[in-house]
């Protein structure tokens, strides 16, 4: 009689369990998005209806893959290659749209007074994170996906490690790191007088022989593999966004990939752990100095545990590693795009080109390029800044909403998640007029705010309190990277070159970025 009772609880165990997980699968997956269409309809806002399950992503697939597989022509508008179902929606159903990321709705706000709201209320509006892909933490971490206290505690002490004065030592690792591309390019040039290169995996490479050497200075070897690793981490985390999800199958399953990621995971932190703990020794004894970002970070971190008395106020080593691999990421990502395609545009219209060379050889001459030179650059910060403005690093925001909000005058409902797309805001006619789709850098001649006709939005950076705290170092970095590239070589586009702007985490030339090098 026992075991049947005990059969019997099983059963009902079993049936209750699967009646919850069930209900939860079509609350998730049916209920709770239907409801959120119906909120949003109600306030005006307009989309294609939900699909189970799926909503707009098979139909969003389909269009990148057609949109990636063939190039465009120079004078094309970039948006319909790189968020074609984005832009399809805003021109079927106006400014005010969401689309459907399977049972996710994402709503489009293009209104810069809502925009400029959603990035200042960010105790609101929540970093996207990528909890769906656990495997993708061991790329992704530290301030940028870190939220509320933790965040503001972060930020507090990294922004020391950035500012101007700490910036200035940083000039001749950039300047190191220049040349010795710049001598590369020399060898293979030298025999011809000219030579085709494809300068993208060449300015990759640049900006993470920076971030080794700005982030750990003597310990640049180490600093180099990290690097290494971590490129090779991304390709996987690549491929792994570009799947379809199976929860448990990227953390449990022991399939090649898996392994190899969990090792790259392992091999960085050791290589990182032991860079730091060489550093706190030295800060220990006085030894250091505070001239790369890892040491600042460190100084930093002390000072803010020694003035609270209290090791919470401060970071774990764990959380240095993590914000050690974010320098890498964020920093290499940012200005290795904003160089390549500065070289491409200048490739194309070289009329800029020639100006940029004459302001550089004013202002440097024959000496090395230093800080203090650098903001002299009038003209190749305007250049920088309109090559942000149509070839944005990252060219859309994204920030989710845990629980019910209001944004002006609507309600955002809780789950919902905010797309906020910086290109069409920075190819904007109405803000930047009639030539907005136009390479035109004049525009920038008296500052970003005056070079909008109309009410608009410039925000390659961020905006708000979540700002990029690297802003600086990277526009810094690229105005020393172009002006040495400027005064050793005139460069041109390659008849091989194939345009092709492609959306993978942030905005870079698809097949390469093959330009014709001239040595002056």
């Amino acid at each position: 009689m026992e075991s049947v009772y005990l059969t019997l609880i099983s059963v009902v165990c079993c049936t209750t369990a699967v009646a919850v997980y069930a209900w939860k699968v079509v609350d998730s997956w049916w209920i709770r998005p239907r409801r959120t269409e119906k909120l949003l309809r109600q306030q005006g806002f307009r989309g294609n209806s939900y699909r189970f399950m799926f909503g707009d992503s098979k139909e969003m697939a389909a269009m990148h893959r057609e949109a990636r597989a063939k190039p465009i022509a120079f004078e094309d508008d970039i948006k319909p290659r790189i968020m074609p179902f984005v832009i399809d929606t805003l021109r079927k159903y106006g400014n005010e749209s969401f689309v459907w990321m399977g049972p996710k709705a994402k709503v489009i706000i293009t209104d810069t007074d809502l925009i400029k709201e959603v990035m200042s209320n960010n105790y609101t509006y929540l970093k996207q994170s990528s909890p769906k892909y656990p495997m993708m933490k061991k790329l992704l971490s530290g301030l940028a996906l870190h939220e509320f206290d933790k965040w503001a505690k972060h930020r507090k002490i990294i922004n020391p490690a950035f500012h101007l004065n700490k910036l200035k030592l940083m000039v001749p690792a950039f300047y190191t790191s220049c040349e010795e591309l710049l001598n590369k390019w020399e060898t293979q040039i030298s025999r011809r007088g000219s030579c085709e290169i494809d300068v993208w995996p060449c300015i990759q490479n640049l900006t993470g022989e920076v971030i080794s050497r700005t982030a750990f200075g003597s310990n640049f070897e180490e600093g180099r593999k990290v690097f290494e690793l971590l490129e090779e981490q991304k390709g996987y985390v690549m491929k792994i966004m570009q799947t379809i999800h199976i929860p448990g199958w990227s953390r449990f399953l022991s399939t090649k990939m898996n392994k190899r990621m969990k090792a790259i995971e392992k091999e960085v932190k050791s290589l990182i752990l032991c860079m730091i703990e060489k550093r706190m020794k030295a800060i220990e004894v006085g030894a250091e100095r505070m001239d790369d970002l890892l040491t600042l970070l460190l100084g930093s971190n002390l000072q803010e545990i020694e003035k609270h008395g209290d090791k919470s106020h401060g970071m774990s080593i764990n959380e240095v590693i993590e914000e050690c691999q974010m320098f890498y990421l964020a920093g290499q990502k940012t200005t290795s795009v904003l160089i390549v395609w500065t070289l491409i545009l200048l490739s194309k219209y070289k009329d800029w080109q020639t100006r940029a060379r004459d302001e550089v050889l004013k202002v440097f001459g024959d000496k090395n390029p230093d800080y203090d030179g650098s903001n002299s650059l009038k003209l190749v910060t305007m250049i920088l800044l309109e090559v942000m403005r149509l070839y944005p690093p990252a060219t859309y925001f994204m920030r989710r909403l845990d629980h019910e909000a209001k944004l002006g005058n609507l309600t955002m409902p809780a789950g919902v998640e905010v797309l906020l797309p910086i290109i069409v805001l920075h190819h904007d006619r109405e803000t930047w007029g009639d030539d907005a789709m136009d390479f035109n850098p004049v525009r920038f001649d008296e500052g970003v705010s005056k070079a909008q006709k109309g009410k608009g939005m410039y925000f390659p950076f961020g905006w708000g309190p979540r700002i990029c705290v690297g802003q600086t170092f990277a526009m810094l970095e690229a105005k020393i990277a172009l002006a040495m590239i400027l005064r050793r070589f005139a460069f041109e586009l390659s008849p091989s070159y194939t345009h092709a702007p492609e959306e993978r985490i942030s905005l870079v030339p698809q097949h390469g970025a093959h330009l014709v090098l001239h040595k002056i």
